[in-house]
């Protein structure tokens, strides 16, 4: 089916299921263990053993000698395999560097070897008898000294639009700040890992991916196989964020050793791996040039951002929301990106957008202090109906300005005072807000339905469920398509045998694979129709009965003994093109600040989003707050912290690299505003999950602000960077 034309009235709108607060129908599965993840698949594994990576020791370099007798003679150790003996491997299109290094080093923690022994305990211990020398090479680790000389990305172009040096030159009041947001890791709780099993030539890996089908071509690429030849399983994903959006070193290491060692490979990366073998977001150095009237309309607005990564890798792009965001005639954004010997940055949870606005926000706070202006009022004041750098391209939906006036209502912004003049006890209080932005992306999404003689629909796709309800959302699809409750709906995810869907990430997820769903169901009803006698057109389908011209029979009957099977796949055309796609918000926070220490306690938050139909509220709230929390880490607590000599990440692990718990996080409000968008499919859906996470971290610094009257460019904003700043306590 190909969506090139805005949605009419289909049977999505009917709202007897989607759009309803609805329970995960996989919950019971996760609540008592049953939901199996990557490295709990016992029954697919006879007798299986146990991989152990070990990781590069140096961050740039190459390996001058390995030994491994004396691991190989170790017990219970049945192969080690290395860049030496691995045969020739190629590197997937999503990899910047080699998933097993040697002898030449990219980054800290590339694996460079898996042992595989009889248990778990047997293979670490024979990894840590493996000797390895190396020669070590000068790298680059630090992005402030390596910004100089960073360039713009190949495929990427300076935003230009008017003059922007002569407007920002002839404003009456100017901004010009730096901001700087650390490197950061998605911390998942489900580490990486994976299941591998070798049936001859054929390779079946129970694996943590968000993205199965590039994932397949990723796992085939690398090694050198066909694409037909390799089956990858990913029905539960413990938390991804970004971080399993491509193959990593669990799952090819998992098929050389399970190769080596002819039996199925069980093999999870160690935390301290998966900080420095995976991806994580790169740190960014912003600069933020604001140029306005008197009045508060922006003239000229400028946006320079510089990131790191290493050789053949791509920024951190974090002008994307700048560029359309706020009205003004004479625009600058600028992406550089330089070279880094630290290990790969990659898209974490709302790519560019999240740090972005981590700086655009706080430089929009500070211009309303500059100008005397309420900060709400100043974004409200600068509203695009258009994207600024087309004017003739409008906006499908653009409800940024009621997002605003509805949360500053709800939260009681009108309350708020000038810095540092609000206390409670020993705390210092204080409110923040900021808009929220990222862009709404769609995916070629397919799904197979079935309808059997029990009247039962059954929806296979390869499409993945991170956390993010995506079980549930196909379900409730399906049930509003062909008229039955959820509970005659059977959902099979993950599964690189089913039809290819969008996968989960970039927000794209939910609104594109069930539009692939509904594309199947239309195939499906008009099948049953076509059987049951009816006219497609007219048929209707409700409580599990196909009606038209004033005959009803059972949906079941059309499928007989044989059942009935459709499949289909949603396509999109050019209204992308003709008309800006993206989701907005407004995040309100409140905070206290410790008068003596600097301690920060967030008190209260509130989001509203506009993204398009909410297909299942319940979810969708579910992900908003816990974007809305990562927001909060970002702001108080994440920072990989680099060791600038020697070029890995210190605090690798989830004793030291701090997140938010349960006692960080006050109770969270979320108000979805009533929005459909016919632009964007036949479901009139959008993405929320990384909209939650987006302006957040700003709208904390904001509020600290507000607090005690000490602004923070550089992010986290943690207590030292307060305490000799704070005012003095009477």
């Amino acid at each position: 089916m190909k969506f090139d034309t805005p949605a009419t009235t289909n049977p999505i709108d009917q709202l007897k299921i989607i759009g309803k607060s609805t329970d995960r129908i996989d919950g019971p599965h996760k609540t008592s263990g049953l939901a199996t993840y990557a490295y709990e698949h016992h029954d697919v594994a006879p007798s299986p053993v146990y991989g152990f990576v070990i990781g590069a020791a140096i961050a740039k370099g190459r390996i001058t000698s390995m030994d491994t007798s004396k691991a190989l003679a170790a017990p219970g150790v049945l192969a080690i395999v290395t860049a030496a003996n691995a045969g020739k491997l190629g590197k997937g299109r999503f990899n910047t560097a080699k998933l097993l290094g040697g002898p030449e080093i990219e980054h800290y923690h590339q694996a460079i070897a898996v042992v595989v022994a009889e248990t778990f305990e047997q293979a670490r211990a024979a990894a840590s008898l493996v000797k390895v020398d190396y020669a070590r090479a000068q790298g680059r680790f630090d992005l402030a000294q390596a910004k100089p000389g960073a360039t713009r990305p190949k495929d990427s172009a300076d935003a230009v639009v008017g003059d922007f040096a002569t407007a920002f030159a002839a404003a009456p009041v100017q901004l010009d700040e730096t901001y700087v947001t650390p490197d950061q890791s998605h911390a998942m709780m489900e580490p990486h890992a994976s299941i591998a099993i070798w049936n001859g030539d054929k390779l079946t890996l129970w694996t943590s991916n968000q993205m199965i089908a590039w994932s397949v071509g990723d796992v085939a690429q690398t090694l050198g196989i066909p694409k037909a030849n390799v089956r990858l399983v990913s029905p539960f994903i413990g938390g991804g964020f970004g971080g399993k959006l491509f193959v990593r070193a669990d799952a090819i290491l998992a098929a050389l050793g399970a190769r080596a060692a002819r039996r199925p490979v069980k093999l999870a990366l160690t935390r301290p791996l998966i900080f420095n073998n995976t991806t994580h977001r790169p740190a960014t150095i912003q600069r933020i040039r604001l140029g306005a009237t008197k009045e508060g309309k922006l003239t000229a607005i400028g946006h320079g951002t510089w990131s790191g990564d290493l050789e053949g890798g791509g920024p951190e792009d974090a002008v994307q929301q700048t560029r359309l965001l706020y009205a003004g005639a004479n625009r600058l954004m600028t992406t550089r990106l330089a070279v880094l010997d630290l290990p790969e940055g990659n898209a974490m949870r709302a790519p560019g957008e999240a740090p972005g606005l981590m700086a655009l926000e706080v430089a929009m706070d500070e211009l309303a202090e500059k100008l005397g202006i309420d900060p709400v009022a100043l974004r409200i004041l600068n509203d695009t109906q258009v994207d600024p750098e087309k004017p003739e391209r409008p906006f499908s939906q653009r409800q940024l300005i009621q997002c605003l006036r509805t949360g500053a209502d709800r939260f009681g912004w009108a309350k708020r005072r000038a810095p540092a003049q609000t206390r409670d006890g020993r705390w210092l209080v204080g409110v923040g807000v900021a808009a929220a932005f990222r862009n709404n992306l769609t995916m070629t999404s397919a799904a197979r339905v079935r309808l059997d003689k029990d009247g039962v629909v059954t929806v296979e796709t390869d499409m993945t469920d991170i956390g993010t309800g995506s079980y549930t959302i196909i379900a409730q699809t399906a049930a509003e398509m062909m008229g039955v409750p959820l509970s005659q709906v059977s959902v099979k995810l993950g599964d690189s045998s089913f039809p290819v869907s969008s996968g989960s990430g970039g927000q794209w997820g939910g609104n594109s694979s069930t539009a692939g769903v509904y594309a199947a169901c239309v195939k499906l009803r008009e099948a049953v129709a076509q059987k049951l006698g009816f006219d497609p057109s007219l048929a209707k389908f409700a409580d599990s009965q196909v009606s038209a011209g004033g005959r009803s029979l059972p949906l079941a009957q059309a499928a007989g003994k044989a059942g009935l099977t459709a499949e289909d796949k949603m396509e999109y055309g050019d209204l992308a093109k003709t008309h800006q796609q993206s989701t907005f918000g407004a995040h309100f926070v409140e905070v206290g600040v410790d008068a003596a220490t600097g301690e920060i306690r967030v008190r209260r938050m509130l989001a509203v989003c506009a993204a398009g139909r909410i297909l299942n509220p319940k979810s969708a709230r579910s992900q908003v707050i816990g974007a809305m929390t990562m927001g909060v880490g970002g702001a108080l607590m994440e920072e990989l912290v680099v060791d600038k000599r020697l070029g890995f990440f210190v605090n690798h692990d989830l004793a030291g690299y701090e997140v938010p718990v349960h006692a960080d996080i006050p109770h969270q409000e979320v108000i979805f505003l009533d929005e459909t968008d016919p632009m964007s499919s036949p479901m009139k859906a959008k993405g929320v999950g990384e909209l939650g996470i987006c302006g957040v971290a700003a709208a904390v610094a904001n509020a600290v602000h507000n607090a005690t009257g000490v602004r923070v460019r550089h992010y986290p904003v943690t207590l030292d960077k307060l305490l000799d700043r704070l005012p003095r306590v009477a």
